[in-house]
């Protein structure tokens, strides 16, 4: 497992550990982090945001947020 994920709502924290990687529903389309990912920040539009981890693959209904990577880090702040 190669990110450390946290996802947040304005009601807790939806999720948070380690995952081998994240699909983001970004405004421009999906795209995909995987470790060592270049640090980027971006908005996210309503849809899915998938993450796999050692317990298989996972999924939260967004209707909108922001998602920042930065060294392995990935923090999304989303709107349910």
């Amino acid at each position: 497992m190669g990110l450390e994920l946290k996802i947040v709502s304005p009601e807790k924290v939806e999720f948070e550990g380690k995952v081998d990687r994240v699909i983001v529903p970004g405004t421009v389309g999906l795209f995909e982090i995987l470790e060592n990912h270049a640090p980027i920040i971006s908005t996210l539009e309503k849809g899915r945001v998938i993450y796999h981890d050692s317990e298989g693959e996972h999924e939260i209904n967004v209707s909108m947020g922001f998602v920042e990577v930065q060294k392995n880090i990935v923090n999304i702040c989303v709107e349910l």
